[in-house]
């Protein structure tokens, strides 16, 4: 599903970015968006968030791909 291979990827950059504050102290959002507290910034931030929260339903999937299964 194409909706999660986008919220997998938005998770994987709000990883690196949490990456780069901790070893670096370097949030790359802030650094793009000219602020932790700008309006984009939060925007980011928040559209990072809501895809983690669509991967974590990833998690709890039962439902096997109808293309792969062996019926």
């Amino acid at each position: 599903m194409i909706l999660d291979k986008i919220a997998l990827a938005l998770s994987i950059i709000g990883g690196l970015n949490w990456g780069c504050i901790g070893l670096f102290n370097f949030d790359l959002v802030a650094f793009i968006s000219g602020g932790a507290g700008t309006w984009f910034a939060r925007i980011i931030y928040t559209v990072v968030g809501l895809a983690a929260l669509w991967c974590l339903t990833m998690l709890f999937r039962t439902e096997e791909n109808p293309r792969h299964s062996h019926a």
